[in-house]
Formats: C-alpha cells, sequence, structure tokens
C-alpha cells in the first residue's frame, strides 16, 4: 500500500471514529485551559477535571490567580502528581500575566514558552484548542501511534514533530491533534492495544500485523 493510500485510510479511519473532536480539559476560559494543561502533565484529564471543579470556582483572570498566592494553589491542587512544582508555576505564570502581559495570554509558540512550564508541546496544544491553529503536539503517545502505523521512523517525540509537516498538510492537520490523542487513549494504548476488537480497525491496523 502506498502511503497515501495509507495515510488516505488512516485519516478516514480517524474521522469516523471521532468525527467531533475537541480536547477533554473542562474549562470556561484561556486562563483555565492554560492551567489545565500545565496540572496534567504526567496526570489525566480526569483527575484534573476534578480538582478543577472547585479550584477554577476561586479565580476568572491572571490577577485573581496570583491573589490566591502559591500557597492556596498548592493546597486546591495537592491531590495531582508534582502538586509543588506546578504550583508554584501556575502562580508565577499567574504573576507574568497580570504585570507583564496585561492580564492577556500570548498567542505565538514563542511568547507563550516564556511562562513557566509551557513547553513547545503546551503552546502547541493550547493554540489548537483555542485558535484551531494548525499544529500537531507530539508526545509519547502520538510519537507511539506515528510510528506503529508507519508515518515516520523515529527514535523520540522531538523527531517526529520536526517530520510531522513532511507527512501531512496544514489542511489535514486541522483537528488531526485532538483525533489523535483521542485514538491513542482509547485504541492505539500502549500496552493491550484495542484493533482486534474494534470493527473499522480490525482488518487494517498496520501494528496488529507487526505484532503476530
Amino acid at each position: 500500500m502506498s502511503n497515501k493510500s495509507k495515510k488516505k485510510i488512516f485519516l478516514d479511519l480517524l474521522k469516523k471514529l471521532f468525527p467531533n473532536p475537541k480536547i477533554e480539559l473542562d474549562y470556561e476560559n484561556e486562563l483555565q485551559l492554560l492551567v489545565a494543561i500545565i496540572m496534567s502533565a504526567q496526570a489525566t484529564d480526569k483527575q484534573v477535571n476534578k480538582i478543577n471543579k472547585t479550584f477554577f470556582k476561586k479565580f476568572s483572570t491572571p490577577k485573581e490567580l496570583f491573589e490566591l498566592w502559591e500557597d492556596k494553589i498548592k493546597q486546591e491542587i495537592k491531590s495531582i502528581w508534582l502538586y509543588n512544582s506546578k504550583a508554584k508555576n501556575i502562580f508565577n505564570t499567574s504573576k507574568i500575566l497580570a504585570f507583564d502581559y496585561n492580564q492577556k495570554i500570548p498567542t505565538s509558540i514563542k511568547e507563550l514558552q516564556k511562562l513557566p512550564w509551557v513547553w513547545i508541546k503546551t503552546a502547541k496544544v493550547f493554540l489548537i484548542a483555542t485558535k484551531n491553529a494548525p499544529y500537531l503536539a507530539v508526545d509519547t503517545h502520538v510519537h507511539r501511534v506515528l510510528n506503529r502505523w508507519g508515518f515516520v521512523k523515529t527514535k523520540t517525540p522531538l523527531q517526529t514533530d520536526k517530520e510531522v509537516l513532511k507527512v501531512f498538510n496544514k489542511n489535514e492537520i486541522i483537528d488531526l491533534h485532538h483525533r489523535l490523542v483521542l485514538f491513542w487513549r482509547y485504541y492505539c494504548t500502549a500496552r493491550n492495544h484495542k484493533c482486534e476488537k474494534d470493527e473499522l480497525l480490525k482488518d487494517i491496523c498496520p501494528y496488529k500485523e507487526n505484532t503476530k
């Protein structure tokens, strides 16, 4: 099968599985989303959403978040992994946004990465969700899926990130990030992948064929 044919099958599959994809973090404004993304490192969206049902009621602007102070933020998120570091970085982010950015969140990857605990993946996830930006945020899971399907042959997520636009054009990338996240989360898991149990996947999954 040619790469072009395989790509079409793959993209059509993702559209059928996830026709209306969206980020699974709960939020009501862009600040809450940014905070939720920072919290989600090495944590599940379900864990983050549970905490934020009450935490998000405490603030709506960077200044209000800053005025909670670091200790209060720490108490609010203490049930999540790495809460000390996350509380510190959330507090410092609120300070920068409140006093250096006039309470507005930057809209470029370069500026976003100046905020504590915001890396290129974090920045891309934020801009994909808020601006429908044509990016693909590559983490270990997206890296795993793209290698399993043979779109790339890379060793690290960073290498995969550099290869993405050689495989998918910008029009194809719209919504692809959300679909890939849902795909690795519910089907192409690191272990016990679900391809053989799904009617759409069982006959076309290349990873299944390679692991027989």
